[in-house]
């Protein structure tokens, strides 16, 4: 892999110091927010085993199949909000700017998670454009 200096997830810290140590060394993320930011960043990285492995088992498909879609290039991240619900649900609301075959899109999401074992998922999410989204968180 190609060494990052800057996280994808738009933290302003280094990969290695911010996302990497989810993705890359398996440590568990501290909140619902850093984890994601860590699954952003693995969606630029095309990192599917990790996207796979932090998503809830309930709601978890089998495949996300990212190497056979349209290349996308993601542009940008921004956390709106990160709301701790109780010990182990929270919402985290973002906007995430991408290009796939050099037209521009947004996805503007609220999503869940839950944790379970000291593990924080992505349990699911709610669209907030009126415009169909077309990727997969």
């Amino acid at each position: 892999m190609a060494k990052l200096n800057a996280c994808p997830c738009g933290s302003n810290k280094p990969y290695t110091s911010c996302c990497a140590r989810y993705i890359e060394a398996g440590q568990p993320a501290p909140a619902a927010e850093a984890l994601m930011r860590s699954r952003y960043s693995a969606y630029t990285l095309l990192k599917e085993d990790y996207l796979l492995a932090s998503w809830h088992p309930s709601t978890r498909p089998a495949a996300l199949g990212l190497a056979e879609e349209a290349p996308t290039k993601w542009i940008g991240l921004e956390v709106k909000r990160h709301e701790q619900q109780d010990a182990t649900h929270a919402i985290v609301e973002f906007v995430a700017r991408y290009k796939v075959n050099g037209r521009a899109h947004r996805l503007h999401e609220v999503s869940r998670f839950v944790k379970e074992a000291g593990q924080w998922f992505y349990l699911d999410g709610d669209i907030q454009d009126s415009h169909p989204a077309t990727v997969r968180r």
